[in-house]
């Protein structure tokens, strides 16, 4: 059979029972973090319009992935990754359910708020590290570019599609609605994630301490040219992007914003973004087949600078959700085409480390960026913050002087020559339940 012919049963090949309970299961969860990321400011502003304040609400939601992640993808490594995930999510329920009885009685702060979102974002560090993991062990390495689309179509949907305007609704309810519910919703995840079944601890030859793990994890990305530049670039491009949002409320809602927007309005406009993410979740396949690997992240970070960049041109709510829309859209595709190559290069037993070591680069930029958001609207004002954020993501195109389609495809090549047929072998051994999910559909 020729390779032609071998591609299209390849993409037919169902994915299986307990990958569609991940992904629904994962859904969930991201709606969850939907609601809450949007009703955590909205509610804040009820207690302080300091911009400072604010915008270190949204570095402590992301504080751990600078200082966590490593810890986290080693821990990946050596758990069960399905129980990590459990754990964690059984975790933030807990805290909102806390958060709710708090406001209850009457004892909110902007420093409760606080310490419930480091919380929060501490196990999220943990959960995404695990998840994106765990995706190799359900599916065959052919379909992870068809995984990674529908598990980024089901999770931004949920995420910034309805979480936004639903999170926008509930703050108006009340602060109580607006964290009960995703507490709810983090209690259904673990529901879903309890009916995919088997071991996906990873097996390990000898016995190691975690900073020796750790420092595997790091010298394998460091040391592979193509991962760190990649990671480098999403970490500038993360930089820009929470600098903006960490600030966009204010620019956004209220009489004295610049744009007026109410709290609904405020959801709606962000769902702009999740709809091009949507949009782009679904055609990533076929876009990156059409105009290869290089060219679509190309066009994704220049759609990422229009996005940033727009609302220090225009207050038009409508030309900035179609610029959000183009972002959303362009930055998704990327995603997928980098995190589908990023589970292909990577041994399995490393995976989670090297994922983590990636988003020490990627992610833990975000908190420094939600502070250089507030500090730089404080001293030159909210426009001067979205023309700045424009121009890094603008700057991270230099990183595709090392990141060619000649590149990528080498770097596969050598994944599969050097993990070999014994290497496959214990891929499927960690994949209990591939071949009855296979039968099964």
């Amino acid at each position: 059979m020729t390779n032609k012919e071998a591609a299209p049963s390849i993409l037919k090949q169902p994915l299986g029972p307990p990958f569609w309970r991940l992904w629904f299961s994962s859904g969930v969860s991201n709606l969850a973090d939907g609601i809450f990321k949007v009703a955590l400011p909205l509610v804040a502003i009820q207690f302080t319009r300091s911009p400072t304040l604010i915008a270190g609400l949204a570095a402590l939601l992301t504080l751990p992935w600078l200082i966590l992640a490593l810890p986290a993808g080693a821990l990946s490594d050596r758990l069960d990754r399905r129980r990590i995930m459990l754990v964690a999510n059984v975790a933030r329920a807990s805290l909102l359910a806390v958060l709710v009885l708090v406001l209850v009685l009457d004892a909110g702060s902007v420093w409760v708020l606080a310490v419930v979102a480091l919380c929060i974002g501490i196990n999220e560090t943990v959960y995404d590290t695990a998840a994106q993991s765990i995706l190799p062990q359900l599916v065959t390495r052919d379909q992870l570019s068809r995984a990674n689309g529908r598990l980024y179509g089901a999770e931004l949907t949920a995420n910034q599609f309805i979480g936004p305007p639903l999170g926008g609704i509930l703050a108006v309810v009340g602060a109580t609605a607006a964290f009960a519910a995703p507490a709810a919703l983090w209690a259904v995840a673990v529901a879903a994630l309890l009916l995919v079944r088997g071991d996906f601890r990873v097996v390990r030859e000898q016995r190691t301490t975690l900073r020796a793990d750790i420092g595997e994890g790091l010298r394998f990305l460091f040391g592979h040219r193509l991962l760190r530049t990649l990671a480098a670039m999403v970490g500038l491009f993360n930089l820009g992007a929470n600098s903006m949002f960490a600030v966009l409320v204010l620019y956004a809602v209220g009489p004295t914003s610049a744009m007026h927007l109410s709290e609904q309005a405020f959801g709606v406009l962000l769902t702009t973004i999740a709809a091009g993410s949507l949009a782009g979740s679904m055609v990533a396949e076929r876009v990156e087949r059409l105009l290869g690997r290089a060219a679509t992240i190309a066009i994704a970070y220049l759609s990422g600078a229009l996005l940033l960049g727009i609302p220090a041109l225009t207050t038009n709510p409508f030309l900035i959700g179609a610029s959000f829309f183009t972002g959303g859209m362009g930055m998704v595709v990327a995603n997928i085409v980098t995190v589908s190559l990023r589970q292909r290069i990577t041994p399995n037993r490393l995976l989670g480390r090297v994922n983590s070591a990636y988003r020490l680069i990627a992610w833990g930029t975000m908190p420094i960026g939600a502070l250089l958001g507030g500090l730089l609207a404080q001293l030159f004002g909210l426009r001067a913050v979205f023309a700045i954020t424009g121009f890094l993501a603008v700057a991270t195109l230099a990183g595709l002087t090392i990141v060619s389609n000649d590149r990528m495809d080498a770097a596969e090549r050598e994944a599969e020559q050097q993990s070999g047929p014994r290497a496959q072998d214990a891929e499927d051994d960690h994949r209990p339940q591939r071949q009855d999910a296979e039968q099964a559909s």
